[in-house]
């Protein structure tokens, strides 16, 4: 094992550079994915006659489907219908596809978790159903969603790893690129990537119980 050598600054420096497209991807795919699942989920809740059993659909048949079929469908099938995408493009929709259907659920169950008597309540009082959902269920669900959703967030932020299949440049790409160079940095820098998503994990799971605890 060569750490010196492992991590010289410009490893170093390389390694920040996969990590920060690393971030780069999970924040858009957060982003995309959170407004795409709540969407569904409340669209399942309120179970829109035909949408809703379509989403259903979709929903049940993304979540069986592994994370890596989607992201190889995603870059290399879709071209073969004339749907091109940069890498990280590719990666994105991917994510987006995949998490959005693993949020929408957890949207789901928040919202279905708010109880029936304060619905009936804000109905009674003159809401109707869309200012009783943003008013009185949303709220609501969504002190209770807070620790499932920042989960899902983690998992996307380390799924992101998944789309070294396609090159894109983020971390373990980069790792695996400076470990060519030498099979002495193997282990330091698996290391240093563990290291990483460490810091940037812990730092979301701090935050999510530091919002939990302000709700509570």
């Amino acid at each position: 094992m060569d750490f010196a050598g492992a991590y010289a600054p410009s490893h170093l420096k390389f390694l920040v550079q996969g990590l920060w497209v690393t971030l780069e991807v999970a924040f858009v795919s957060i982003v995309l994915s959170f407004a795409v699942g709540t969407i569904i989920g409340i669209i399942r809740y309120w179970k829109v006659p035909l949408l809703s059993g379509i989403m259903a659909f979709l929903v049940e048949t993304v979540r069986n489907l592994p994370l890596l079929l989607i992201i190889f469908f995603t870059y290399f099938a879709l071209p073969e219908i004339g749907i091109k995408m940069s890498k990280m493009t590719a990666a994105i929709v991917a994510l987006v596809i995949f998490e959005s259907a693993m949020l929408a659920e957890i949207v789901r169950g928040g919202l279905d978790s708010v109880h029936k008597g304060q619905i009936e309540a804000a109905r009674s009082s003159g809401l109707n159903a869309v200012q009783t959902m943003r008013y009185v269920i949303l709220p609501q669900g969504m002190r209770r969603m807070v620790p499932p959703i920042v989960s899902q967030f983690i998992s996307l932020l380390k799924d992101t790893s998944l789309a070294v299949v396609i090159a894109l440049p983020e971390l373990m790409n980069h790792v695996q690129i400076i470990n060519g160079r030498n099979v002495n940095y193997v282990i330091p820098t698996y290391v240093m990537a563990a290291l990483m998503y460490f810091v940037v994990n812990y730092t979301l799971s701090v935050l999510s119980r530091r919002l939990e605890s302000r709700q509570a």
